[in-house]
């Protein structure tokens, strides 16, 4: 049951400073880079670039975080 109706189970990577929201969906083989921003509710079906914000379903970028690092 476990690996049921998958040839192979993949790995969920999550970077620093990843905020995932309530009832967020990742799916298996996805990476949340550092610093981006997923929306409450959002299904992520692939990668999401660092900082970046993404939202609905399937999640989709909503605009880049642009902030001045000092």
């Amino acid at each position: 049951i476990i690996a049921s109706g998958r040839d192979e189970i993949k790995t969920i990577y999550i970077e620093d400073n990843v905020w995932v929201g309530h009832g967020a969906i990742v799916l298996h083989g996805v990476t949340l880079h550092s610093g981006c921003v997923v929306a409450a509710g959002a299904v992520v079906t692939k990668d999401v670039m660092a900082d970046t914000i993404v939202a609905g379903n399937p999640a989709k970028i909503i605009r880049n975080r642009k902030f001045e690092r000092v």
